[in-house]
């Protein structure tokens, strides 16, 4: 997890009383500002192409790829196949509802306590480290 790079980028997160969407998703998840922008533009337009989302975000297609990429490793979003009538296929992206990402967050925030929390109680006494 990219808490430590994220906070750097958004020192004020820990301190924030309310942190934006997209600050929680950067420390979470270790996403840059452009994949939260088109995460947020999936949940709004589902089932939309690379092309679409190019097109929308105002982005070159391969940033959209790359973008889209990320989202898909990090669980946020999923990928299907559409078979065209004219024959070929294109893919179409959907945002993982809110509702789960918001759970996602969770757990990984979680996961990612609980190993510094076994970090912490690995330190020895040496003030070396």
């Amino acid at each position: 997890m990219a808490v430590d790079s994220a906070t750097d980028r958004d020192g004020d997160l820990l301190v924030d009383d309310e942190p934006a969407l997209s600050n929680v998703m950067a420390c979470v998840f270790g996403v840059q500002e452009h994949e939260v922008r088109t995460y947020r533009t999936l949940l709004q337009t589902p089932a939309s192409t690379v092309e679409e989302l190019a097109e929308e975000l105002g982005r070159d297609r391969s940033n959209v790829n790359r973008s889209l990429s990320t989202l898909r490793e990090k669980g946020l979003a999923t990928r299907q196949r559409r078979l065209l009538d004219g024959g070929g296929h294109v893919y179409q992206y959907t945002a993982t509802p809110l509702s789960e990402a918001r759970e996602l967050m969770h757990e990984t925030l979680d996961e990612w306590t609980a190993a510094v929390h076994h970090r912490i109680d690995e330190f020895d006494a040496s003030p070396d480290e």
